[in-house]
């Protein structure tokens, strides 16, 4: 068991730029398969999930993108990164001038590799260790990137942004062809040819697009 993530995740990563975004630095792994088996041979037997934390995924990617490019959809108001994996998406708000980024996740080294990136990028996001899914907080703009993954998971959070859509929050969703992705409710904003490590996701390239819910 590690005592110390932010000592973990400074061990098993290096500074690096994402693809779709080379102003912005993250602490990333080089190598896919040497840190899933230094998070399971250390982490393993505190039941805690993968780390999808060391990566920029391409769904996350293109949102920070988008909104690094179209500013005005998050300049002065309030943003939730949801599942925010790296915080690339909720940084990218933050660069676009949010008036407020939380982040959320449910993997305490995730939330602290959160803070590492923010604090990388000199921005401030509130990242917290927590299941948002059903809460409503009152945010002007929520962003889902790589969240449509599995199954059952995905229902329950395409309902529950499909709920904030409809009270009037701005819901991006950032999604590279996951399998769960409710696309028949949704329309897409913008597409980007990502690179993406084959070891993560069987291919060189994928397509993530920027999707909103159907007006």
């Amino acid at each position: 068991m590690i005592d110390d993530p932010h000592q973990f995740i400074r061990a098993h990563t290096r500074i690096a730029a994402a693809p779709l975004t080379p102003e912005l630095r993250f602490h990333l792994a080089d190598e896919t398969i040497a840190i899933w088996q230094q998070t399971e041979e250390a982490l393993g037997e505190a039941g805690l999930p993968p780390p999808f934390w060391a990566f920029a995924w391409a769904g996350g990617q293109a949102l920070a993108r988008y909104l690094m490019d179209n500013p005005a959809l998050v300049a002065g108001r309030y943003v939730l990164d949801f599942a925010s994996g790296c915080g690339i998406a909720g940084i990218g708000a933050a660069k676009a001038g949010a008036a407020r980024v939380d982040s959320s996740e449910i993997d305490a080294f995730a939330v602290e590799a959160i803070r590492a990136n923010a604090a990388l990028n000199t921005v401030d996001i509130h990242a917290e260790h927590t299941d948002l899914v059903g809460a409503d907080r009152g945010w002007d703009v929520v962003l889902a990137g790589d969240v449509f993954y599995e199954g059952p998971g995905a229902q329950r959070i395409a309902g529950w942004l499909e709920d904030l859509h409809r009270r009037g929050c701005v819901v991006l969703i950032g999604d590279p062809g996951r399998h769960f992705l409710p696309k028949d409710k949704l329309e897409p904003l913008a597409r980007y040819d990502t690179p993406v490590s084959r070891d993560l996701e069987d291919r060189d390239v994928r397509l993530a697009r920027v999707w909103q819910f159907t007006r």
